[in-house]
């Protein structure tokens, strides 16, 4: 999702070691208690079944896409359209649309969905300004946010909940999140964005994986960040919790149906893995586009069976290296055969995808026709948009190794897991 071309268009060292490290997942004291994963309740149902009682008597505007469903799998538009004494004014599309039609990089434009005659505005790339009018038009006193995060800075759908929180704030309506499991857990891991890199992968700095579902997220957001923008001041949030919901599962554990939030994360494991494998969208190795599992197919016509021999015979823990061949339909090396690898997750909660990410960049970086994608921006490596500066690149190029590279990063997740503690709504 993070960054197809429309969007703006040698290292050798002890990598198990840095990736034993301890693990930052611990829980808070104040936090609601849940009650193990295998069956959540989301937010979602949990309005439903009361009947959306906390949106009566407003005029609701409605963030979502695809995967705002209910354990049912039916939408919940569709669910609030259906109650009577609801007043449903707009709902508002983030990137690929609110029924999901566009690629990366693309919306759907505005349209009446034919199945409950709503308004659709596309809200995709829309700053606070823009998304305060489009509220405005709509007539929206209240909005409700319903996306499925995958607990990544660079996945574009927490900056569209992040813009509409601020213009939610401006214009004196309310906010609610319906909260939904991160598939990626508690895990928390990754460089801090830096001012000089924000972009629509990275608007504000927060750390790469945050290990926070979206209801959590808003609440770091609302006490961290929204006071600091614009004329300052907090929004007016609810977040209705889910039921049952272990913060430290992973991927389907919740048990609920995973609807694809981009077309290119249509699995679990895609989302685990994307986590580190999205840096080779700032590179000239494909990341997997144009085939069935992108993300967690890797490679370049440059690359041969090594590859995957290196990777495995660094014992990164949670994870197998396939050697794989693949022909991307559509962008990078479209119509090419690939050599490469394909990530199999053998252990979720030991795998870290993002040194994981660091150590497959370096094993590429061995081969000559390795480059960083260069970008039309003044910034112009994409890796850096990604990562958060320039200092991943640097340090890789620098042949610096894995371990060095990861260590660089420890004091800021230590410093952002102290502050995000503040903000768990389940333990």
């Amino acid at each position: 999702m993070s960054s197809a071309p429309s969007r703006r268009s040698l290292v050798l060292g002890g990598t198990a070691a840095a990736l034993g490290a301890p693990l930052l997942t611990a829980s808070s004291a104040s936090a609601a208690p849940t009650h193990g994963g295998g069956r959540v309740t989301p937010g979602a149902d949990v309005a439903a079944a009361a009947g959306w009682k906390m949106l009566r008597d407003r005029k609701v505007g409605v963030v979502s896409n695809p995967t705002g469903v209910l354990r049912d799998t039916g939408h919940v538009v569709d669910s609030m359209a259906a109650t009577e004494g609801l007043d449903i004014v707009g709902v508002f599309g983030p990137e690929h649309g609110f029924r999901g039609s566009a690629q990366a990089g693309e919306s759907e434009p505005e349209f009446e969905d034919p199945r409950t005659g709503l308004t659709v505005y596309d809200a995709y790339g829309a700053d606070a300004a823009k998304m305060a009018k489009l509220f405005r038009k709509a007539g929206a006193d209240t909005v409700v946010f319903d996306i499925q995060d995958v607990g990544v800075r660079f996945y574009t759908y927490i900056w569209t909940m992040y813009q509409a929180m601020v213009a939610a704030r401006d214009i004196g309506a309310s906010f609610v999140v319906l909260d939904r499991p991160n598939p990626c857990g508690r895990r928390v891991d990754g460089p801090m964005m830096t001012k000089e890199f924000t972009s629509g992968v990275g608007l504000k700095p927060i750390i790469q994986q945050h290990g926070l579902t979206v209801g959590e997220l808003a609440g770091y957001f609302n006490g961290e960040l929204l006071p600091k923008e614009g004329k300052g001041g907090k929004v007016e949030l609810e977040v209705v919790r889910a039921r049952g919901l272990d913060p430290e599962a992973t991927g389907q554990e919740s048990g609920l149906p995973w609807v694809p939030p981009s077309p290119n994360m249509p699995f679990p494991d895609t989302a685990t893995a994307y986590a580190g494998t999205g840096y080779f969208e700032g590179t000239n190795l494909s990341e997997g586009r144009g085939t069935t599992r992108p993300f967690e197919l890797i490679g370049a016509p440059y690359l041969d069976y090594k590859y995957s021999d290196r990777l495995n015979a660094r014992g990164l823990p949670g994870v197998r290296f396939r050697e794989g061949y693949f022909v991307p339909t559509f962008s990078k090396h479209e119509g090419e055969t690939c050599a490469g690898v394909q990530l199999h997750i053998t252990d979720p909660r030991r795998y870290r995808a993002i040194p994981t990410a660091v150590a497959m960049l370096a094993e590429a970086m061995k081969y000559d026709e390795f480059a960083w994608r260069k970008d039309d921006d003044p910034r112009p490596y994409w890796i850096d948009k990604l990562s958060g500066s320039t200092r991943l690149r640097k340090m890789l190029d620098a042949g610096e190794t894995v371990d060095a590279v990861v260590a660089a990063w420890e004091s800021e997740v230590r410093d952002f897991d102290r502050t995000r503690r503040r903000y768990f709504l389940y333990r």
